[in-house]
Formats: structure tokens, C-alpha cells, sequence
């Protein structure tokens, strides 16, 4: 028996998970896990920029944000971790930093790049209607993103 994809001569690409460092981030990646294929390629990435950093680290090493080298090396080492926890739900993960300002584009950059056919984030609620529905920067990967997104939302 085929499978549907291989039945319409596509295959399935990686799957992005944009990890930030932060719970909800984590959470996406276990979510996706009950929903997804155990063994699937997976690329974690986390989007970083100087100063304004853009993600939460996941070790307790201080840097100065205005410091190019120190943010890249954090957002490394949040990406590898959150590779790690990727890894520990099933998929077989590899991880990535990318500097990009707004943090929407550096994931909608990577999935492009990587071929991926699916997209992960955790949504963080904001104000407004869309931002009641879905965060600023899943909104933004939403809305640009050439393929399919999973949005997870933080626990009510």
C-alpha cells in the first residue's frame, strides 16, 4: 500500500520548531509529537537578534545582549536544547540559530530554505482580536508562510 504522499509524487519535508526557550515552546514540541509521525526529520530553530534578543535562554550563563557573539552563542545553545527535546518526543532533530529581524521572517526564511512541509510554534496570546487568537509572531508565520502551521496555544 502507498502512502497518500508518495501516491501524488510529494514527499514530506522536515518539520520546523520554532523554539524560543520558553515553556510554551517546549509544550508545541511534546503537542506535536501526539500528532506527528515518530522518527521525522525536525530542525529547531531559534531566532535571534542583537539586543533586542528575541528568545528566552535556557541556561543560566549572563551575556551582553548588545554583544553579537554572546546572543549567537545563547541562541545556540537554546536551539540544541530544544533539539534535545525534540529528539526525547521522537523525531530525529537537528538545531539551528539564525539571526533575522522580525523573528517571523528567520523561521519563514529556515522553512523555505529547509524544504520543510510543516511549521510549529507556540502561539503567546497578545491584545486585539488576532493577537486573542494567535500571538504576533505565529500570526506573522501564519500569514507568510509557504506551508502548512501548527499552532499551539498556552494551557487556559
Amino acid at each position: 500500500m502507498t502512502s497518500p504522499e508518495s501516491a501524488l509524487g510529494t514527499s514530506v519535508g522536515p518539520v520546523i520548531f520554532a523554539y524560543d526557550g520558553s515553556e510554551l515552546a517546549a509544550l508545541a514540541i511534546g503537542q506535536s509529537a501526539t500528532q506527528l509521525a515518530a522518527g521525522r526529520e525536525a530542525v529547531v530553530v531559534c531566532v535571534w537578534q542583537p539586543a533586542d534578543v528575541g528568545f528566552t535562554p535556557v541556561t543560566e550563563r549572563h551575556f551582553d545582549a548588545d554583544k553579537a557573539q554572546e546572543v549567537r552563542k545563547a541562541a545556540e545553545e537554546t536551539a540544541a536544547y530544544g533539539a534535545s527535546l525534540a529528539e526525547q518526543a521522537g523525531f530525529r532533530a537537528r538545531s539551528l540559530a539564525v539571526e533575522s529581524a522580525p523573528t517571523w521572517k528567520g523561521i519563514v526564511k529556515t522553512a523555505q530554505d529547509e524544504g520543510a512541509s510543516l511549521i510549529v510554534i507556540g502561539s503567546h496570546r497578545h491584545g486585539g482580536l488576532v493577537g486573542h487568537l494567535v500571538g504576533n509572531v505565529a500570526s506573522a508565520v501564519v500569514a507568510h508562510a509557504a506551508s502548512s502551521v501548527l499552532v499551539v496555544h498556552q494551557p487556559s
